[in-house]
């Protein structure tokens, strides 16, 4: 017997008082019969606390026994008809395995995953008959974000409801020609069905947590009830290793999330092996949530243990079970009953001798937990029930059960996707597929007759429920009123005499008069991430409150001030703190309100644009596929504007990032009455045409004055560029300066400099959006390469600059490939010529950022006179003096490298 197995037995032996241990233990064994466990519970924090008042250092452990939570006497039991679940369960494993393998036998390239599903059948089985609602009048329905490598199993249920036709089968993982099933949960590809995505894993947890938390906001601001609505989270507990996946957990205990489970499938594999081959995932788990507040709920044993561990009155079943580490349950599972028995029971002789009656086959057949349906019924029920606080279950499965030695508890598990023939045929006779041996090879889908009894039950089960799950309502149902524009008067019209504000400001005061609305005011959801008072926000904060489940409990340290601090529990304002992942979550469950609540409601995300895209990347990606609408607003963006801060706040890359999500609508304004025309066009098509894409719009904090809006230049500014002013006429040289954001500013001094220092005219285009632009050029030079005899489009940029004069030079405070992705759509033989601030930011003013990274007014017009001579329109001598009147240093180090 190794030393660790010997110290089973010694912590008995070396008890000092063995008397008095036994009569303490029967003590509280009194207490547990006649008073309950809440009694035994109490008198024991009381003991603890005794002690630790009197100096003992007793530690704290956060984990319990590596048992179930729910002992076996306890658990309510599954009400349904196990015999026709069970059934319908091996059908779905069996087409679940059909559509992949078929799938991969005819492109071995598609891919695929078994072993998910197959760990979590009984979960998903037992959640579909007989605990998620759909949303019916009476209720608004659960929200599901299933475990994304499951996805053919959810399909195989549809299947059997007749939800998906077996074509749509047979294409799994073909999509281009619309027949298809997307390989995982994503609403964007199957928007009448899948409810979230999934995959990126860690991205479910998180926004899961949010989501909950945003249905009691809902319910406190009275906009929808949504008492008695869960929100269901499946993730895999390889998967909790992703930083996302547990950096909320604190936050749902705080907020007192009990509409919120999520649960572990604990099937001790990732990818590449065992999440844990030296520890316990579950315990650990265990420790990290119910150390943040969580209910935790473990299911690790299936009722064949239930015998054995009462039998166990010493304990030692127990011990052996908790100093069994996760690698050596893995290998249990890939071998047989006799590898079971030598090396589990085998390592005490009274385990041996516990188990000296059972055969190898009934060593075998000890299930894990995730297996059984009662145990998971009641665990679901007590997660279902709990109150004041977020369950998380743990559940302990087998990865790829019921898959054999292709792929059982094994490596390889969840990248299986080929079976052999023999391999089909024990899964077939495994599950009892009524298929005949000459079929098999062909892989048939099987599903019975409408009026087989199993069907009828899956049915009458759904019917119970409200109707089937997964859906997803695609529109809203009600209508809201969009102000006419004139409602953001106060940025249209020209700044006064002497005035300068930012586009910031002009922001502040556009959701101002938003929330004073009477159609939209109440569905305005500004989410804030600690940057309120870098925005100008925190007027909001008196006026609509900052939401809080407790409201405020404390007098706000500024409650003497105009603005002070309020936290309310019907506030508005979502206050996230130090969070962009967090507030970009809260953001997406609100975007996606008007299908997950059928309400709609116009979020605006406001973060230090350094900290948005490039952070959470991954959930505005995300965002796209869940066909959201709302509003990014990237604070202090661009790599100049933000003076002082420095390199990891200066942002000249987002509008790239933003510019490879296909529904995302990027603009980067210089003036307000261009934000106002934005902002109200975003809220025709999202809340008014009800169209799935949202805004990624920059704002800046430099002041300076705003020319208002002239008639004619919505369009050119909904496009993504136009004239804002033209050069004199008189000149004989001209050049065309197209600019975004603050940076547009120094193209109109530059045009100044150019005017008066060489007598050369300088037209300036304003270009809100060029990647709209870029867009759009993109869609005119597709449509003309496949159709070439019918007439050809122009570029909207090609048509606005091609009866224009001189070259072109493009300047923004991004990276140069912003402006470069409208270079295609040049007028020919014209020059473009493009400046950015490709390289790391710095820490200095405003103007000595513009010259280090060359976009000031100076650069712009060497820039200009340069592309003049490159046309030999002027002397080379000319930029050479311009570069010495301007003091341009020809020796400075290129930017990119410094």
């Amino acid at each position: 017997m190794s030393a660790q197995l010997d110290q089973v037995t010694a912590q008995t032996a070396n008890d000092p008082d063995a008397q008095e241990t036994k009569e303490w233990l029967e003590a509280l064994e009194a207490v547990l019969e006649n008073e309950g466990p809440e009694r035994a519970h109490y008198l024991m924090e009381r003991m603890v606390d005794l002690a630790r008042r009197r100096g003992a250092l007793i530690p704290f452990s956060a984990n319990t026994a590596y048992v179930n939570t729910i002992p076996a006497h306890v658990g309510a039991h599954c009400p349904g008809n196990l015999e026709y679940e069970e059934r319908l369960r091996s059908w779905m494993r069996w087409n679940a395995m059909a559509m992949v393998v078929k799938a991969n036998r005819a492109d071995g390239d598609l891919g695929g995953h078994l072993s998910s599903f197959a760990s979590l059948a009984n979960m998903l089985g037992i959640g579909f008959n007989h605990f998620w609602r759909a949303p019916s009048e009476e209720h608004g329905g659960d929200l599901l974000y299933l475990q994304g490598h499951s996805s053919p199993g959810i399909y195989a249920r549809a299947f059997l409801e007749g939800r998906l036709t077996e074509e749509q089968l047979l294409n799994f993982r073909r999509e281009v020609d619309g027949k298809g099933l997307s390989s995982y949960p994503h609403p964007k590809l199957m928007p009448d069905f899948w409810q979230f995505p999934t995959v990126s894993m860690g991205l479910g947890p998180l926004m899961a947590i949010y989501q909950a938390r945003f249905l009691k906001y809902l319910h406190a601001r009275g906009i929808a009830n949504t008492d008695g609505r869960k929100v269901w989270a499946f993730c895999g507990d390889g998967e909790m290793d992703e930083p996302e996946s547990m950096g909320a957990i604190g936050m749902a205990a705080r907020e007192q999330l009990d509409n919120l489970v999520i649960v572990v499938n604990c099937n001790l594999q990732r990818l590449d092996g065992p999440v844990r081959g030296n520890g316990k995932i579950i315990q650990e788990l265990e420790a990290d949530f119910r150390g943040a507040g969580w209910n935790v709920v473990k299911v690790i044993w299936g009722p064949g243990w239930d015998e054995l561990l009462a039998k166990d009155k010493d304990g030692i079943l127990q011990r052996v079970m908790m100093e069994t580490v996760d690698g050596e349950y893995q290998n249990y599972k890939a071998k047989d009953g006799a590898y079971v028995r030598k090396h589990f029971f085998g390592k005490h002789p009274k385990l041996l001798e516990m188990v000296a009656n059972m055969s190898d086959d009934d060593i075998w057949r000890l299930t894990r937990g995730g297996h059984d349906p009662h145990k998971i019924y009641a665990a679901f029920k007590v997660a279902q029930e709990a109150q004041g606080r977020p369950t998380v279950l743990l559940v302990k499965t087998v990865k790829g059960f019921g898959m054999g030695k292709s792929g059982e508890a094994r490596n390889t598990a969840h990248q299986t996707k080929k079976l052999d023939d023999e391999a089909i045929r024990e899964m077939r006779d495994r599950f009892n597929i009524p298929i005949p041996d000459d079929k098999l090879a062909e892989i048939p889908f099987f599903k019975p007759s409408d009026d087989a009894p199993e069907i009828k039950y899956l049915h009458e089960r759904r019917k119970a429920l409200g109707g089937y799950l997964p859906q997803r309502r695609m529109k809203a149902d009600e209508t809201l009123v969009v102000p006419p524009l004139e409602a953001f008067k106060a940025v249209l019209e020209p700044t006064a005499e002497g005035r300068e504000i930012s586009t910031t400001q002009s922001f502040v005061r556009i959701i101002t008069a938003l929330l004073r609305d009477q159609s939209l005011g109440q569905r305005i959801v500004p989410i804030l991430v600690d940057e309120s008072r870098t925005f100008g926000m925190e007027g909001l904060f008196r006026q609509i409150g900052i939401f809080n489940q407790q409201g405020q409990l404390y007098e706000p340290v500024d409650k003497d001030q105009v603005m002070y601090y309020r936290e309310d529990k019907a506030g508005q304002i979502l206050q996230e703190g130090i969070n962009e992942a967090g507030g970009m979550s809260s953001w997406i469950a609100a975007a996606t309100s008007y299908s997950t609540n059928n309400r709609v409601m116009i979020p605006f995300f406001t973060y230090y644009s350094m900290f948005g895209m490039q952070r959470i990347g991954d959930l505005a990606w995300a965002a796209g596929d869940m066909r959201a609408r709302g509003f990014m607003m990237g604070g202090t963006a661009g790599r100049t504007t933000l003076n002082g801060e420095g390199l990891q706040h200066e942002d000249g890359h987002s509008h790239l990032f933003a510019a490879a999500i296909p529904n995302c609508v990027p603009y980067d304004p210089t003036f307000g009455h261009e934000l106002a025309v934005i902002i109200h066009d975003g809220l025709r098509r999202m809340v008014t045409e009800q169209e799935d894409v949202f805004y990624y719009i920059t704002i800046m904090n430099e002041n300076y004055a705003h020319p208002g809006l002239k008639a004619g230049q919505e369009e050119g500014i909904l496009k993504g560029m136009y004239l804002l002013q033209e050069g004199s006429k008189d000149a004989k040289q001209r050049v065309q300066l197209i600019g975004s954001g603050t940076i547009l500013r120094e193209s109109i001094f530059a045009a100044e400099l150019l005017e008066k220092d060489w007598g050369i005219a300088a037209d300036i285009w304003s270009a809100p959006s060029l990647t709209l632009v870029a867009r759009e050029g993109q869609d005119a030079e597709r449509w003309n390469l496949v159709n070439p005899t019918k007439e050809q489009r122009v570029p909207y940029v090609t048509g606005l600059l091609q009866n224009t004069q001189g070259p072109i030079v493009a300047t923004t405070d991004y990276m140069r490939l912003f402006a470069e992705q409208i270079r295609p759509y040049m007028p020919k033989g014209r020059s473009y010529k493009v400046l950015g601030t490709d390289g790391f930011g710095r820490s200095d003013s405003r103007a000595k950022l513009r010259e280090f990274f060359e976009v000031n007014r100076y650069y712009i017009t060497v820039a200009a006179l340069r592309s003049l001579a490159d046309e030999g329109k002027i002397d080379l001598a000319v930029v050479e003096q311009a570069v010495a009147k301007y003091g341009l240093n020809p020796n400075k180090p290129n930017p990119v490298t410094q």
